[in-house]
């Protein structure tokens, strides 16, 4: 395990799914060219998947962690939860405990708020550890707000749940209702875990000393003050930014042969249906809904929908699309977003599906489903106004939707000043120097051992 190096040794401790490793991958290449050396700590399914696509000379040292989730285990939020709180601690602190042993150390960890029982083994080893949010930081905000929630009578302290009669809305949060909060998925029971793993993480991230947060300024156009923490909060995205996309490991093999049908397609004249990686996102009845939608529409489109989330689609449907749609199981979307045939995105909005389209000046079309994408949601149809939001999948609604998208001049308008704003020099500039506040002060904590 050890690795022979005189460079400054960081510990990256991700949360499991690939919404949240690649983004983390894209910060530890970050402190990679900024002169230290990234350990990278996965389950090894995850390693299993990405190891054959990481590069032997990028310096981030890869450590693959034993897991109690296996391929042929559901990977569901609850089998994660438990394989964090039981498995991993015992394994970072054996890979803090022998990095200590040899007398180089690891100076700090960073470790996504969502495996926050690294949070403890740092506190025991004395490193210094940094939070990682790979979210909105306006979720964050909610989140930390959740005591003033209960205090307003707003949520159960027990469940999270909306007290009876509350569809207020959230302090500092006017685009969300009671009724649209994170923790709000699944059965009673399963919110009420939900909720209880949410309270337990916020509990642990009083101790971090910073929060590095993969957003931008931007984001905060409204009333929305940074929660009172001692934690120091840098918001250092987009992180895809630093990232070449073609070399960012993914957990499943992409589909590039929709490159290729691209390059016969008109400009913005594709859209692009994606509603992210985690689990299946909609349901059967919906994806046949879609699916007759966009049989009715015929316009040309590419649609990432497993194997395994098909059951749904109309008998023929793939012979019908043949001539003008593609169904691909996963697909290189940074690559596609960038093509210029693709005039619009329908998206569940997660967070990096959403920095990605503004990155790559594309409007959505948004049908947020759970978690944080209510609130991603919010921002893009009501702030920044760069999208509209489907209701359903309806013929006419889906017809009506793709068309206000692709059409608005205005719409387009504003999206071009917001990726100016998001990804322009001012930008990089102000990502550039948050990282070397960030780095400055674990140079204190070393005895300028490094800058």
């Amino acid at each position: 395990m050890k690795h022979v190096s005189n460079k400054p040794r960081v510990l990256f401790v991700p949360y499991p799914a690939q919404g949240h490793v690649t983004p983390m991958l894209m910060l530890a290449a970050v402190f990679q060219r900024r002169g230290f050396l990234p350990i990278f700590l996965t389950p090894s399914y995850i390693h299993s998947h990405i190891s054959s696509q990481i590069s032997l000379t990028n310096e981030i040292l890869f450590i693959s962690m034993p897991d109690t989730v296996d391929d042929n285990t559901p990977h569901d939020f609850f089998t994660v939860e438990t394989a964090l709180e039981t498995t991993m601690p015992s394994y970072v602190r054996r890979v803090l405990g022998e990095y200590n042993s040899n007398g180089s150390g690891v100076v700090c960890m960073v470790v996504d708020l969502l495996a926050s029982s690294a949070i403890e083994v740092g506190k025991e080893y004395g490193v210094a550890v940094a939070g990682f949010w790979p979210a909105m930081f306006a979720t964050y905000n909610l989140i930390s707000a959740v005591p003033d929630m209960v205090k307003n009578n707003l949520i159960s302290s027990d469940t999270g749940c909306p007290e009876e009669g509350s569809k207020r809305c959230v302090p500092n949060q006017p685009l969300l209702s009671t009724e649209e909060l994170p923790w709000l998925i699944g059965t009673s029971s399963a919110r009420k875990a939900r909720f209880k793993f949410w309270t337990r993480t916020m509990v642990r991230a009083k101790s971090l000393q910073w929060i590095l947060v993969n957003s931008f300024p931007e984001e905060l156009p409204l009333e929305n003050p940074i929660p009172k923490s001692s934690a120091a909060v840098f918001l250092v995205g987009p992180l895809s930014r630093h990232s070449n996309p073609a070399k960012t490991p993914t957990f499943w093999e992409e589909d590039d042969g929709c490159l290729q049908w691209l390059e016969k397609q008109s400009p913005n004249s594709v859209v692009y249906i994606s509603f992210g990686s985690w689990v299946s996102p909609i349901n059967e009845s919906k994806v046949r809904s879609l699916a007759v939608a966009l049989l009715g529409l015929r316009k040309p489109f590419i649609w990432v929908l497993k194997s395994n989330w098909r059951d749904g689609l109309p008998i023929g449907f793939t012979q019908k699309i043949q001539n003008y749609g593609r169904l691909v199981s996963w697909a290189p979307q940074m690559e596609i977003l960038k093509h210029r045939a693709v005039g619009c995105y329908l998206t569940h909005c997660g967070w990096n599906s959403i920095m990605e389209a503004i990155q790559c000046r594309k409007r959505l079309l948004c049908f947020p489903v759970a978690g944080d994408q209510f609130l991603n949601c919010g921002y893009v149809v009501k702030v920044w106004r760069i999208g509209l939001k489907l209701n359903g999948f309806g013929e006419k609604e889906v017809e009506e939707g793709v068309r206000k998208v692709m059409e608005d001049g205005e719409m387009k308008g504003r999206l071009m000043k917001l990726h100016e704003r998001i990804m322009g020099e001012e930008a990089n500039s102000r990502v550039n120097s948050s990282f070397t506040t960030f780095i400055k002060d674990i140079n204190k904590l070393s005895f300028g051992k490094f800058l």
